[in-house]
């Protein structure tokens, strides 16, 4: 275990720093002139030397391998630098808004298993019935269906027309302070939304492991010695059809980011992800940079904790050399 991270830890390394050079390439490339977007309708009044002096004093008159070289250091070395669009430090934004994001998107895995390992499960023991077809069905077009979509939709039913949720936020506006009975009731849809949105393919591959297991010689000989369909299927289908699974997972986790940027947006979650679109609405390149490089670093530890979770499964592959 400790080869296979340190393995990678040392091509995640510098997986990111090409990922921070591309940011400073894609900003010096930008039409967009973070000045003229921090000063909004005064850019037009403001003094020429007045817009000089704010971009000397955020370093963007100096060459750009100069600007990366400065930024990179600061990174190193904890400084992340002011938010140009909440005039607050950077540092401050993230550990006030990462906790938030972190109890949505883990709340919303655990509920995506759980559901895409029953419903797959399911689909796959009646293969070929109504419910089958039903649930396969649904997964191919729950695909198809946009994040924020899901979550407009989700608003306007439960929210508006039912009045069971509420429609977003973090706590109702009459309250003065945080209830966990009240944070846990907003966080009802967007965890729900977050969680049907990414659980389609895993559906799907779930269903299609556990009817490729069903039909290997060890199920059918365990179904010759008398044992009950569930123990057949639980504990001798669903564990060996959850190896690949785990690979999968993995490879969903960017598009758990995405969806986690999208689903914070509609429900105005005080999350990272909806910060993020905040930040490249106002041009805010010192915020934009870290939430840009956090976003890599969980696609990162997400593959990573899919081949550790792999090996502990399956204790054949510690012996594949890294």
């Amino acid at each position: 275990m400790i080869r296979v991270i340190a393995w990678r830890a040392a091509f995640a390394l510098p997986l990111l720093v090409a990922v921070t050079a591309g940011m400073f390439a894609l900003a010096q490339a930008s039409p967009f002139d973070p000045v003229r977007q921090y000063l909004g309708d005064r850019a037009m009044v403001t003094d020429p030397a007045v817009v000089a002096q704010i971009r000397a004093n955020w370093g963007l008159d100096r060459p750009f391998l100069e600007q990366y070289a400065t930024w990179l250091g600061n990174l190193v070395t904890g400084e992340l630098g002011e938010s140009r669009s909440f005039h607050r430090p950077v540092a401050e934004i993230v550990a006030e808004r990462l906790p938030w994001t972190l109890l949505a998107t883990s709340s919303a895995i655990v509920l995506m298993l759980a559901g895409s390992l029953v419903v797959g499960t399911l689909a796959a023991w009646r293969k070929g019935s109504l419910l089958d077809r039903v649930i396969t069905g649904g997964a191919f077009a729950n695909e198809s269906v946009p994040v924020f979509w899901l979550a407009l939709l989700s608003i306007y039913v439960f929210a508006l027309k039912l009045g069971w949720l509420p429609a977003g936020g973090l706590s109702d506006a009459a309250s003065s302070t945080l209830e966990p009975l009240d944070v846990a009731h907003h966080l009802i849809l967007p965890v729900v939304v977050l969680a049907i949105s990414q659980s389609s393919w895993l559906v799907l591959y779930v269903r299609e492991s556990v009817i490729g297991t069903l039909r290997e010689d060890y199920v059918i000989g365990a179904r010759a010695r008398g044992l009950r369909e569930r123990t057949v299927l639980v504990r001798h289908a669903l564990r060996s059809a959850l190896l690949p699974f785990l690979t999968i997972l993995g490879a969903r986790v960017p598009e758990l980011v995405t969806g986690a940027i999208l689903v914070e947006t509609v429900f105005s979650w005080p999350g990272v992800a909806s910060t993020s679109v905040q930040a490249a609405l106002a041009v805010d390149f010192p915020l934009l940079a870290v939430l840009t490089l956090m976003g890599t670093i969980a696609v990162v530890a997400g593959n990573l904790l899919a081949d550790l979770a792999y090996r502990v499964a399956d204790p054949r592959t510690r012996t594949v050399a890294v």
